[in-house]
């Protein structure tokens, strides 16, 4: 019996090397998206400051390890072979859940995951046992920590609305005293306003980081925080000096260093704090099997898992493993990537394309907020509306970033706010022992940042709105999805047994594979309109550029025309499928043809001759969208009357169409030399 649950413990150590890859592709946007958006260094420098600040993170992440123990149930109620079943359900919802959002680019909470997954898989093993004691559901309340799991929750939901709010309003303060030319006003506030700033980070690195450090000793973190007004004075003091003088001296970007420090404290964070929800459940099984073991013959459906209730310290060196597994993921996860480019990508100062379409929400929010606006118009003196205009005029910084190939989302005020007002927020949450998570502020003060810096304008408001929603959409769906997923893997676990648990990782496996697949087909065709734009950059020659565009739309088309003849004579159904899933991809590639006709004309305006051919070159596109549409009512007709069975083509039609194959062939031959 001691094997079969030595098994379990393996496996879910194995779960959870999977879980912290797929968890740090979806919390790297927490840390990462500041630095990452406003180029403040190489992006291997960036991510060598997060990895130290991941290694220091994991050993202030002993204390956060009771969450999963005994944050959401009483495991004193619970025998072993009940807690390993919910530590199991766990992991594998969570390993699934993670990797789908990651595939689809959307950050997620893994607070959230963690809190509703414990909470789910109690419930059903809580449900079981009233059941086959026959007694009411009022005895829930035994077994499962409400009280905390609503806290928890409640304390998530309004930091949202707090976050957006403190996000927009010192972005909007900022940029008043800054403006988007802040050279001219850096000299001057600089160095308060990087005192400032590496203060509160340095006060979010005492307070979110001491609390449950595994170096520290308690009478060090004791001393850190009786002291901590004193700490907060002397280093707003300190740096202030220190910055000015380095500002003098060397002529240092305080921004830069300001980003880079915030980068290396919400990395510290996120493995301080966040670590619990990927290796929690492991290590609280690990800790749980060596109670059952040490008491040799225990009965493992009666032996009462009273050892979870005490506290229990974590191994340094587990936490330190799981850290280097975290930077490896860090490192080489793609998936890391694409989260980062999601937040990034809706904060962004400059025009392009939207990733997220419009929706009725959406649409409802900008019409009021113009409405808001049009009366704020009307009040504000005339005089104030032109001073904080020009205040937030980005016109020049607009023209400084046109010509950049690698041009900065947002610029390193923005980055500096994102980083300062997120650090002080959590570590006021934290202070007041209010359960908070990093994704959500983070995500939330990004936004609220972007929206008072007139990064949402009339021509993309809607877009970004849509994608917030999303996100935060989806931040709820997952709450839901856990609790559900977690709740039913707990059933069939209990009631499968060994046989069920072996079909459900079967089952991860194939889904994460899945997942990865589809992953890697969208980063593809993502691939190719990022070279798309890259080229519409590059190019100076348009007649150039217009010439290959036209001559591979007319390879594929012909190639596309005759591959459906000859699946259409030859009843090839499958041959007709691939035709159809190949003009899919072409009309997709004449989309973002169009769709990036106005990126393509905004460079032509540089220079006055090439500007004329624009009118030529919106031509040229239109055309090629037409005829990749007009490829579709050929091969979607074909395809459907082989795939009902209908009666085939006879000789003589099979003969003109195999002539008509030739004679067009020959003339797109002749098109194509001629371009």
């Amino acid at each position: 019996m001691e094997n079969f649950y030595l098994i379990i413990v393996v496996i879910l150590f194995a779960l959870a090397i999977s879980d912290l890859i797929v968890g740090v592709a979806n919390d790297a946007v927490n840390f990462l998206n500041s630095a990452i958006g406003a180029k403040v260094a190489p992006r291997y420098v960036i991510l060598i400051i997060a990895s130290i600040g991941i290694v220091l993170g994991t050993t202030f992440s002993g204390g956060m390890m009771e969450v999963a123990q005994k944050g959401i149930f009483y495991p004193g109620h619970f025998a072993f072979s009940e807690i390993m079943v919910i530590f199991l359900a766990v992991m594998l919802t969570d390993v699934i859940l993670l990797d789908i959002f990651n595939a689809f680019g959307l950050p997620t909470s893994t607070t959230v995951s963690l809190v509703f997954e414990l909470l789910g898989a109690a419930v059903a093993v809580a449900f079981l046992k009233i059941t086959a004691m026959g007694t009411d559901m009022s005895e829930m309340s035994t077994y499962i920590n409400s009280a905390n799991a609503l806290a928890i929750i409640s304390g998530i939901l309004l930091s949202v609305i707090i976050a957006f709010t403190f996000g927009t309003l010192i972005q909007y303060l900022a940029r008043i005293l800054f403006s988007f030319n802040y050279e001219k006003t850096y000299k001057y506030f600089g160095a308060i306003w990087g005192g400032l700033s590496i203060t509160t980070i340095t006060y979010f690195i005492l307070i979110k980081g001491a609390k449950g450090s595994t170096l520290l000793t308690s009478g060090t973190t004791d001393w850190i925080h009786n002291n901590s007004g004193l700490l907060v004075l002397y280093s707003f003091i300190g740096w202030t000096i220190i910055l000015q003088l380095l500002y003098w001296i060397t002529r240092i970007n305080i921004l830069k260093l300001i980003v880079l420090v915030g980068t290396f404290a919400l990395a510290l964070a996120f493995a301080g704090n966040d670590l619990v929800n990927f290796v929690g459940a492991p290590v609280a099984g690990f800790k749980s099997f060596q109670a059952f073991i040490a008491q040799p013959g225990a009965n493992p459906d009666s032996f009462m898992m009273t050892a979870l209730e005490s506290k229990i310290k974590t191994d340094t060196y587990l936490l330190l493993i799981a850290g280097m597994v975290m930077v490896f993921a860090l490192w080489f996860s793609k998936k890391a990537r694409k989260v980062t480019e999601t937040e990034v990508s809706l904060g962004r100062q400059s025009v392009g394309n939207e990733r997220f379409g419009s929706s009725l929400l959406s649409r409802s929010i900008v019409r009021i907020a113009m409405d808001f606006g049009n009366i704020f118009e009307k009040v504000v003196p005339k005089p104030v509306k032109k001073w904080v205009s020009k205040r937030f005029d980005s016109t020049e910084y607009q023209k400084k970033i046109k010509n950049q190939k690698d041009a900065p989302s947002f610029d390193l005020i923005r980055a500096s706010v994102n980083l300062t007002v997120s650090s002080a927020l959590i570590a006021l949450g934290t202070s007041l022992k209010l359960p908070l998570s990093t994704t959500y502020v983070t995500f939330m003060v990004a936004m609220g940042s972007s929206l008072a810096d007139n990064a949402w304008g009339r021509e993309s408001a809607v877009y970004r709105i849509t994608g917030v929603i999303t996100v935060i959409g989806g931040w709820f769906f997952t709450a839901f999805v856990a609790f559900t997923s977690a709740f039913l893997l707990a059933l069939i676990i209990s009631y499968g047994g060994p046989i069920a648990i072996f079909i459900l990782i079967v089952i991860a496996l194939f889904l994460a594979i899945r997942t990865h697949i589809f992953f890697k087909r969208r980063e593809s065709e993502k691939e190719k309109i990022k070279n798309l734009e890259e080229e519409e950059l590059l190019v100076d020659d348009i007649h150039k550029k217009s010439s290959i565009e036209v001559r591979n739309m007319l390879k594929s088309v012909i190639h596309v025309f005759n591959t459906t003849l000859v699946g259409l004579t030859k009843e090839d159904r499958k041959l007709l499928k691939e035709v159809c899933k190949e003009v899919d991809e072409l009309n997709c590639d004449a989309r973002n043809l169009k769709a990036n006709i106005h990126n393509t004309l905004l460079k032509l305006q540089v220079n006055d001759e090439e500007a004329e051919t624009g009118p030529y070159y919106v031509q040229v596109i239109d055309y090629l969208r037409e005829m990749a549409h007009a490829l579709t009512f050929i091969s979607n007709p074909s395809y459907d009357h082989i795939d009902n069975n209908h009666k085939g083509l006879n000789k003589d039609q099979v003969d003109e169409l195999n002539d008509l194959k030739d004679d067009i062939s020959i003339l797109f031959e002749l098109i194509i030399n001629t371009i």
